[in-house]
């Protein structure tokens, strides 16, 4: 086994042991409590009625004890079977003999094929210091070395299948939003921004606004001295609620340092899911969709004006209530003008382009969807809809175009064309057809192009440096920690 499968094998036995008996950690203790009891091994033995050699492996952690022979150990040690369990290392070194036992065993060291540490009294203190400050950096290293684009992309694509399953739904998160909600008593429309820095005082925070908040960031939270600070900004499209709002859900959800690409990616997928949450809370959002259903009249900028939100926050929440609530199935999409796929979501049975492993980011969406069709429409102020037949099935979407620094990009969401009685728009008269994959479909040239171009055009293509390189370093992808900790400092005595 090699150490970057060892290390995912780790993972996977810490999460199937987490409730197990610690075997290492009693068979310490037993040792502990029978040296301090002065009894030697076959003492112990002729005690409990077990041979020397048996409880030698106990102690060891290599023999998992029933609980009736911990009983007996527990009686003749003087002590209780609770204590016996609790196994808590008496002092420090106790603490670092223990957990330098416990790192030996785990599939990372034995990837390594080094010999083990016998851990006694005669190993000095710093030798198992630095044998596990070596084995954390190695974690550490292996764990930066994998945060490469492939394994972002394998991230997303678990994340998106969970989405699937669940309709992308999650109860716990529209509790606790809902809780947040009461205790400032708000109950029912668009949430103030007098009420957002309500939410901000509950839980004990001041904001500032500042000029100079680091390039990197969206906004930096002071948890020693309970300050969230936010961007200056005159931008009209720029809504302070939202990051406030983010910032905050950071902090009621308990996110620490992300351990890895994929937690930081669950992370901030639920930080945001927890925000929209308390700008569209679910009792008041559904009652409008619901309200919108009957009528027939279902669409996404009708709650974007409802609650003061982003057509984006409004097509996000809309994807967790439909299926939950509605009864709807649905996917978004959101695209470069490139024709680039930068985020989706689906549980229609639609097919988004991917790669071998899943994974959809970076593919191209086909020229003949609403997602790529909506920008050569003139028309910017309103939803531009279309029936799109795929080899999936036919599907209705509607979709709205949004210019940012990066470029324009499409926003569009869609359902089966069962489901499309719901919306307004739907008396569309535009109407395509998309055989992709299938290469004939939009990205082979036709035939006239290929005869008068082919083999004497070589365009130079804009290869982002974003293309090669593995993700950024660091616990929060793309953030400078010196530049963060820098800002703290200048605003700590202001």
């Amino acid at each position: 086994m090699n150490a970057r499968a060892a290390l995912a094998a780790q993972a996977a036995a810490s999460a199937d042991t987490e409730d197990s008996l610690d075997t290492v950690a009693v068979g310490r203790r037993i040792r502990e409590l029978r040296k301090a009891k002065g009894l030697t091994l076959d003492q112990l033995g002729e005690a409990v009625g077990t041979v020397p050699s048996q409880l030698s492996l106990l102690e060891n952690g290599k023999r998992e004890p029933k609980i009736t022979q911990l009983m007996r150990i527990a009686g003749a040690l003087g002590t209780s079977l609770d204590d016996l369990l609790a196994a808590q290392p008496v002092d420090r070194r106790a603490a670092l003999e223990l957990q330098l036992e416990r790192a030996q065993r785990v599939p990372l060291y034995q990837s390594l094929n080094l010999p083990r540490v016998k851990v006694g009294p005669r190993l000095p203190t710093e030798v198992i210091e630095s044998l596990l400050g070596l084995q954390g950096e190695l974690e550490r290293r292996l764990n930066e070395s994998l945060a490469t684009p492939e394994e972002a992309r394998r991230a997303n694509t678990e994340l998106r299948e969970e989405m699937r399953e669940c309709g992308n739904y999650y109860p716990d998160l529209e509790a606790g939003a809902q809780q947040l909600l009461d205790a400032v008593g708000h109950s029912a429309g668009p949430l103030p921004h007098h009420m957002a820095a309500d939410l901000a005082e509950h839980l004990g925070f001041s904001i500032r606004f500042v000029s100079d908040l680091p390039h990197s960031t969206r906004s930096v939270t002071d948890e020693k001295n309970k300050i969230i600070y936010l961007e200056r900004s005159s931008r009209a499209d720029h809504d302070p609620r939202s990051v406030l709002l983010q910032a905050l859900a950071r902090h009621q959800l308990g996110y620490g340092e992300p351990a890895d690409y994929a937690d930081f990616l669950r992370q901030r997928v639920n930080t945001n899911y927890f925000a929209g949450a308390l700008l569209m809370p679910e009792k008041a959002a559904v009652a409008f969709l619901g309200e919108a259903k009957k009528r027939r009249e279902l669409a996404i900028e009708d709650l974007r004006d409802a609650f003061a939100v982003s057509y984006e926050s409004a097509a996000h929440r809309f994807t967790n209530l439909a299926t939950s609530h509605l009864d709807i199935t649905c996917h978004f999409q959101k695209v470069h003008e490139s024709g680039i796929l930068h985020k989706g979501y689906e549980n229609d049975g639609v097919t988004f382009p991917s790669d071998h492993t899943g994974a959809i980011e970076g593919q191209t969406v086909c020229r003949h969807w609403t997602s790529r069709e909506v920008f050569d429409v003139p028309d910017k102020f309103r939803a531009f809809e279309q029936f799109t037949d795929t080899v999936s099935g036919t599907f209705w979407c509607t979709a709205i175009t949004e210019r940012h620094s990066s470029g324009e990009y499409s926003l569009s969401i869609g359902v089966p064309f069962d489901h499309v009685r719901w919306f307004r728009g739907r008396d569309t008269k535009h109407r395509s057809a998309s055989s992709c994959p299938d290469p004939a479909c939009c990205r082979t040239p036709p035939a006239a192009l290929e005869a008068a171009w082919g083999g004497a055009a070589f365009p130079a293509a804009r290869a982002n440096t974003h293309l090669l390189a593995a993700m950024p370093q660091g616990a929060f992808p793309g953030v400078d920690p010196t530049e963060v900790y820098s800002f703290l400092e200048r605003h700590a005595g202001a």
